[in-house]
């Protein structure tokens, strides 16, 4: 059975609120991003304690850490950005999620980034090292302007490290708003499937600048969710609408429209046979 799960930062600022409204809309996780405006990979221990307590409190449990590991460019010292990774990891075994999402590096300025293949793919590896022996997975997620812009990239990445703690996350809003695919279901879902191991619900219409109601865009939510029936799926769907703003490191929805989202998300479910709690 699919489970629903929530960016919640797009609903409210406000952590203790966010709880709330997932525990009243009856979505049992969370991809923890922003706590009170402050991103969670910036949280002291104290405030990291307080937010794993109110999500005790409403029997909320955290499905990944939305990092944003990966999302630097590629002539920055790795070395710093590779100590905020074993951060993530701290934080995904202290809040017992089983994923970490991240990113594959932006190239630097004026830069092609499928010209940094190579160094991309060592920076993946030596990532992967660190959590060999770890129960937790890194799930990338396709991103505009990264090396993971395109399924074939996405794809390149998790053969090439060749290690089953590197996983794909699938987000079709993404693909429609940076690769302009509006056939993704055909085009980018069946090089990528095999490897994915969590999904993002963002839908998008070509050439608009917010996010759809899922099943109006073009990102193809009602047929990607008629494949994940077809396969019992039974990972995590996390909403990230993005229905007022998106940008490069979140985005804005609002109670209102994201519970219109999360509804839509539960009856295309339904039409197309997936379940989904």
């Amino acid at each position: 059975m699919a489970k629903l799960s929530a960016f919640a930062d797009e609903v409210t600022d406000d952590f203790l609120e966010q709880v709330k409204y997932l525990a009243a809309e009856r979505v049992g996780y969370i991809e923890i991003r922003f706590v009170n405006k402050k991103n969670v990979m910036d949280l002291a221990q104290d405030e990291l304690n307080v937010a794993k307590k109110q999500m005790a409190d409403y029997g909320l449990k955290v499905i990944a850490i939305g990092s944003p590991i990966g999302k630097v460019k590629l002539d920055r010292p790795f070395e710093p950005h590779l100590d905020k990774f074993k951060h993530a990891v701290e934080l995904a075994l202290f809040f017992e999620a089983p994923y970490i999402r991240m990113f594959s590096y932006y190239a630097p300025e004026g830069r092609n980034i499928d010209d940094y293949r190579e160094q991309v793919m060592e920076r993946m590896s030596a990532k992967v090292e660190i959590i060999k022996n770890i129960d937790v997975i890194m799930v990338h997620e396709n991103e505009t302007d990264i090396y993971g812009h395109t399924a074939e990239n996405c794809v390149d990445l998790v053969k090439t490290v060749n290690s089953l703690k590197l996983r794909l996350v699938y987000d079709p809003g993404n693909f429609v708003w940076g690769q302009k695919t509006t056939d993704n279901v055909k085009s980018c879902w069946p090089l990528m499937k095999p490897y994915v191991a969590h999904i993002h619900i963002k839908d998008w219409k070509l050439g608009e600048d917010v996010g759809s109601i899922p099943g109006k865009g073009d990102g193809q939510i009602r047929e990607l969710l008629a494949e994940l029936a077809a396969l019992a799926y039974d990972g995590c769907l996390t909403m990230e609408p993005h229905l007022k703003a998106g940008g490069q490191f979140g985005g804005d929805t609002g109670p209102e429209l994201f519970s219109q989202a999360i509804a839509a998300v539960r009856e295309l479910a339904r039409e197309v046979g997936l379940k989904c709690e």
